[in-house]
């Protein structure tokens, strides 16, 4: 099902399109702030898609650190910090997206329609492939969500481990969720789509583990970008980090998500 409403009132201009050889995980999140940032100076929608040099654990911005230790399987793997809530994501074997949009673009005026969006293009792009993927709903049993941390010991500690309103299951189990920042300005939306099953979180099945499907994250940004053109009437504009953006990230990466002060307590002193 496709979005009437963004399909009537998008811009009709085209959208900044990243894709983004495997980083550091400091790297990646400074990478999604420095966008963020751009876009609100210059109103351009920014898409990005990229992955992970090695397997890295992601905190929500609201999670302790010390809860980090509750994930055994994930104890030699580097740890950041993302701004965005939610619970701990591995990142391992997914493909990861990023989308920055200036604020009062009608893709972005309601939270629960970017997901829904996103999301439901992501379910037609995995149709090609036969498989039948769903969008959470509130009708189905009661789990804890992804969205907020009001009790966080009470919920699991990865995210994929929860359910929020909007996520992507397949085979019975999530496999592509996203979390928001808004500042003045613009919004960010990133998430992730799981793969396959990473060594570094064996609990968590990916799209082979659940369909016996193997898809190539490049397989998977083609059919995903021509989904989304059709939904949002746009043109994808390949592009790069521009000198100022690199600079800028190369200073996120140093002074924020590289250092043990954001990490560890989100840069409270």
């Amino acid at each position: 099902m496709r979005d009437k409403d963004i399909r009537t009132m998008a811009d009709h201009s085209a959208f900044r399109l990243l894709i983004d050889p495997p980083a550091a995980g400091a790297w990646n999140m400074a990478v999604d702030e420095a966008l963020l940032e751009t876009v609100a100076r210059e109103g351009r929608p920014t898409l990005r898609f990229y992955q992970w040099q090695e397997p890295t654990l992601s905190l929500g911005y609201f999670q302790e650190y010390e809860d980090r230790f509750r994930h055994e399987a994930s104890a030699g793997c580097p740890t950041i910090r993302r701004t965005s809530g939610g619970g701990a994501i591995l990142h391992d074997r997914e493909l990861t997206y990023s989308l920055a949009v200036p604020e009062g673009h009608p893709l972005v005026a309601d939270r629960l329609r970017t997901y829904r969006v996103i999301h439901e293009s992501l379910i037609e792009a995995l149709s090609g492939w036969g498989i039948e993927a769903t969008l959470y709903t509130c009708g189905m049993a009661a789990v804890p969500q992804c969205t907020e941390e009001t009790q966080p010991r009470r919920q699991p500690f990865l995210c994929f481990q929860r359910r929020s309103l909007g996520d992507v299951l397949a085979g019975g189990v999530k496999i592509a969720g996203s979390a928001q920042r808004r500042r003045r300005g613009a919004v960010l939306q990133h998430g992730s789509v799981l793969l396959a099953r990473s060594a570094a979180a064996p609990e968590l099945d990916g799209l082979k583990d659940r369909t016996g499907k193997s898809i190539a994250a490049d397989k998977l940004i083609e059919a995903w970008l021509e989904r989304l053109a059709e939904v949002l009437a746009v043109e994808w504009r390949v592009s790069v980090l521009s000198g100022g953006d690199s600079r800028r990230v190369a200073a996120l990466d140093s002074e924020k998500y590289s250092t043990a002060a954001w990490t560890k307590n989100r840069g409270r002193r």
